[in-house]
């Protein structure tokens, strides 16, 4: 098996036990999207996981809650907002993002981000759209 695709161990930071790759039908059933989750194998007691890049077991970032997920969704779609209207590229938004928070490129991922960066990065993103006059 090629390293790209070899499971990572992941640890759940909600319960502390080890994440399972498993099919995404396993959650979403029918309406999986995703090929495979990494899914905390205390589910569905804790209700964390992520999906992976698709052709590869990569991981999108890391598990993450209910709460996580919504806000990272939501995230997305402002940070998204960017790029879409043509404020900057979609290459230069996320260059954007690396120099205003410090990140390096594997940080600069909405998916490796908790709840405090998604709140910064969308308070970033909400004065940049406003002050190109494009509405939050």
């Amino acid at each position: 098996m090629k390293a790209k695709h070899k499971p990572v161990s992941i640890k759940c930071p909600y319960c502390g036990r080890p994440a399972v790759l498993r099919p995404a039908s396993y959650v979403h059933k029918e309406k999986a999207l995703e090929e495979y989750l990494y899914v905390c194998s205390n589910y569905p007691e804790c209700n964390s996981y992520v999906g992976v890049y698709p052709g590869t077991l990569k991981p999108k970032g890391t598990l993450a809650n209910g709460d996580l997920r919504n806000k990272r969704i939501h995230t997305h779609k402002i940070f998204d907002r960017i790029w879409k209207n043509k404020i900057m590229s979609r290459q230069g938004a996320y260059c954007w993002m690396r120099d205003r928070f410090g990140l390096s490129t594997a940080q600069a991922h909405i998916g490796q981000f908790g709840d405090y960066m998604c709140d910064e990065l969308m308070n970033e993103c909400r004065t940049l759209l406003s002050n190109h006059h494009i509405a939050c």
